[in-house]
């Protein structure tokens, strides 16, 4: 019985010092393999996944809803970023721009603290522009609206890969990846690239394609002759119809007047992707 209370009691001491040396910090350093180099207390936070910036910190490599919110917020703050919701060298970079501009250090990890520096920059620039619309950029590229539906976004990151490409007839038909595109292969480009259709449509097609009306986010006007699509108050279309940050050239390019083509005769059908 002496013996057992003897062992006993050295369990409950080695335990008693193990914790004691946990609280003042005595232990061993913790592995850095997981973080990257971030001490024990900083690990936690690059743990497990989220859909809000700022839940958990961010540093190259992490993939994530909450880093294709963190590539939106850079770009609309003037950070161009694309969105892949991987955080890449390029993601990096662009914190690293951020940090610099707004005094911070430039270590490139997005901590709760650069996290809330820069939803309060993007409040700021968006007190400034109309709610809830897209912004088209100085290099013809567009960024949704923050807090936009995944799809939204996903339709406005596709359109903004063939801004720069010309008119064809029937381009965007034979294969998704074109030289240029026609008004019907353009609206189709944008709205396959968010998995919101599976095959491309010429403009008589699209006139019965999802839900009847305008939606809340995304509106495709549509006859037989000519279609294009609105993301949140912009239009993508290859016609040149007047207005502000409007690149040179014909072919797929953001616009600034949404419902410019309705005063040119047409009976255009009105419809939307469903629930957006």
């Amino acid at each position: 019985m002496r013996a057992g209370w003897q062992g006993a009691a050295a369990v409950c001491l080695l335990v008693a010092a193990v914790c004691l040396a946990a609280i003042l910090g005595l232990a061993g350093p913790a592995s850095a393999a997981s973080s990257g180099g971030a001490s024990a207390p900083d690990a936690g936070h690059y743990a497990g996944d989220s859909n809000h910036l700022g839940d958990r910190w961010l540093r190259q490599g992490m993939q994530g809803h909450d880093v294709r919110v963190l590539q939106q917020y850079l770009t609309y703050a003037g950070f161009n970023t694309r969105i892949t919701g991987t955080f890449d060298h390029a993601t990096r970079r662009s914190v690293v721009a951020f940090e610099s501009r707004h005094r911070m250090s430039p270590d490139g990890v997005v901590s709760s603290q650069v996290a809330q520096a820069l939803r309060k920059a993007v409040a700021a620039l968006n007190a400034n522009q109309p709610t809830g619309t897209t912004r088209i950029n100085s290099d013809g590229t567009a960024t949704a609206p923050v807090g936009s539906p995944r799809q939204v976004v996903d339709v406005v990151t596709a359109a903004n890969r063939i801004i720069h490409t010309s008119y064809c007839y029937a381009g965007g038909h034979g294969s998704w990846n074109s030289s240029c595109y026609d008004c019907s292969g353009a609206v189709s480009y944008a709205l396959h690239g968010a998995g919101l259709l599976s095959q491309s449509e010429d403009s008589t097609g699209l006139e019965s394609y999802g839900s009847s009306g305008p939606g809340r986010w995304i509106t495709i006007y549509a006859n037989a002759s000519h279609t294009w699509i609105v993301v949140a108050g912009r239009a993508f279309d290859t016609a040149d119809f007047g207005g502000p940050n409007i690149p040179g050239g014909s072919g797929p390019r953001w616009r600034s007047n949404p419902t410019g083509n309705l005063g040119d005769g047409g009976n255009y059908v009105v419809r939307h992707p469903r629930g957006l």
